[in-house]
């Protein structure tokens, strides 16, 4: 896990950021391999319909000629194991992808979840700093009162020595 700076209000925003960004760079990777891998999912099936398109023809001269009926029975075994390995493929790609979208779900959430612990430690620290304001607030008005009363006294004190007369 990520370890942050701690700033005054809470953890260094840019560290946030740049973490994030390191994630979503992550996540974009994943989901530019996840499109290759479509991509060349695409490619083997165009493959496999062009192997399919030449099977037939060679299915056609089957009954022309007996060594030709031989490589099309090679080419029928070959098509059955191409097409399970398209669907395994196939299987592959999208467990992937809902792996990725999983761990990219997991990710965003954890985020979220981070941000909003973020957000409530930084309210509670500033909800804590406001209590404590608001007692120097008043301790500074007590001592004012006080000094006040004490000057006040002392005031009198001096304003009583004015009037005995020496």
């Amino acid at each position: 896990m990520e370890k942050f700076t701690r700033t005054l209000r809470g953890y260094d925003p840019d560290e946030v950021n740049a973490f994030l960004d390191k994630i979503i760079g992550q996540v974009e990777g994943m989901v530019s391999e996840i499109k290759e891998k479509d991509k060349k999912i695409a490619e083997q099936n165009q493959k496999l319909v062009q192997q399919n398109k030449r099977i037939s023809e060679l299915q056609g001269l089957e009954e022309e000629n007996k060594n030709l009926k031989q490589k099309a029975e090679q080419f029928g075994r070959m098509e059955a194991t191409m097409s399970k390995a398209i669907v395994m493929a196939q299987k592959t790609s999208e467990q992937l992808r809902v792996s990725a979208q999983r761990e990219s779900d997991a990710m965003v959430d954890e985020a979220k979840k981070n941000a909003n612990r973020i957000i409530n430690e930084a309210l509670l620290k500033a909800e804590k700093t406001e209590r404590e304001a608001n007692t120097l607030r008043r301790n500074i008005n007590i001592f004012k009162r006080r000094v006040k009363d004490i000057v006040e006294a002392q005031l009198e004190v001096v304003n009583e020595l004015d009037e005995v007369e020496l």
